[in-house]
């Protein structure tokens, strides 16, 4: 009976910690370069992938545009706009997809990850086809 208890208790446990390292969720970005927070963004999950879409401006107002965005997304609204596609789930983060910056129109691969201990941190790295990367971290909107 304690085996079971046990076992049941190392199972709840892995549930909880699994349930904390999603990232799905509201994120606020900040600015490798700056510190600025600059927006709110929308992790969410769609047929096993993961996508983000801002969802709040924290410096500019609600009908700003992408001036730089490449293709279809050229002259959006920023407000709504996926920026984030296309992320698999691979062993303990997510890989394989795509982030827009929308400042500069420069589209990167795209990978994040979870430090250990710190769940409401969410590091994203998007690295460019020239080799360049940069690596930022978003906090969880509560």
């Amino acid at each position: 009976m304690k085996r079971l208890f046990g076992l049941l208790a190392a199972f709840l446990f892995c549930v909880v910690l699994s349930a904390q390292s999603s990232p799905v969720g509201i994120w606020k970005t900040i600015d490798d370069k700056t510190g600025d927070a600059k927006s709110h963004l929308e992790i969410f999950e769609q047929n096993g992938k993961f996508y983000g879409k801002i969802v709040k401006l924290l410096q500019r107002k609600p009908d700003t545009v992408c001036e730089k965005c490449p293709g279809n997304k050229k002259g959006k609204l920023l407000l709504g706009m996926l920026i984030v596609e296309g992320l698999e789930k691979y062993k303990y983060y997510w890989k394989n997809g795509t982030i827009l910056d929308p400042e500069s129109g420069s589209e990167y691969s795209c990978s994040v990850w979870f430090e250990e201990g710190k769940p409401d941190e969410l590091k994203v790295r998007g690295k460019h086809w020239t080799g360049l990367f940069r690596t930022q971290t978003w906090y969880r909107v509560k």
